[in-house]
């Protein structure tokens, strides 16, 4: 996609959010009619996105709820469908207010390096739990370790390195505020650290 993009326009000029709609353009009017169908799927595109990551934060809520690690009200099930609906209210009415109030050059950056910095904890996870614990039954196992979990963290943090430094900063309040959750709560509540300190 990136060569027939670069192909077709120059790259300096795909430094855009939309890309692929530029590149269309500069094909000549024989491709015009796909512009339209570009603008259809990107919108598609970014829904279904939306969508997903609505589907998928409560339910991560959710779990740290059931363990303790946040309130019960983020845990509570609807009767009838059996989904955490409080937290999938509380997730969207926050995502909604957050995407009306900031721009979304921002917002793409703290997803980034958010996403980035998760890639980065689970590689690394990946090499601690294949040393410290090999007997652990594994449905899916990561091929080439230790190569592969160590280009995923150094692939990952030089994407983060060359984030802005705003970004940064905003990456350590959320994970200061993080940090005070789980002391402040999560740790008293966590279903896990009640059942190691009963043994």
């Amino acid at each position: 996609m990136a060569l027939v993009m670069t192909g077709l326009a120059p790259y300096a000029e795909l430094n855009v959010p939309h890309p692929v709609f530029v590149a269309i353009e500069k094909a000549g009017p024989g491709l015009k009619w796909l512009t339209y169908l570009i603008n259809i799927g990107a919108i598609a595109g970014l829904a279904s996105v939306v969508l997903v990551m609505l589907l998928g934060q409560p339910r991560i809520f959710y779990s740290m709820a059931r363990d303790g690690l946040l309130p019960a009200v983020f845990g509570k099930v609807h009767p009838k469908y059996q989904t955490p609906y409080l937290a999938t209210i509380i997730t969207g009415t926050v995502a909604g207010i957050i995407g009306g109030l900031f721009p979304i050059g921002l917002l793409g950056e703290l997803v980034s390096i958010g996403t980035l910095l998760a890639f980065v904890i689970v590689s690394a996870g990946v090499l601690v739990l294949r040393y410290r614990s090999p007997e652990l039954v594994r449905p899916f196992k990561t091929p080439l370790v230790p190569l592969v979990p160590l280009l995923a963290i150094l692939f990952c943090g030089y994407l983060m390195y060359s984030l802005p430094t705003d970004t940064w900063l905003r990456l350590i309040i959320w994970m200061v505020i993080g940090l005070a959750i789980y002391f402040l709560y999560g740790k008293s509540h966590s279903r896990l650290g009640k059942a190691e300190a009963r043994m």
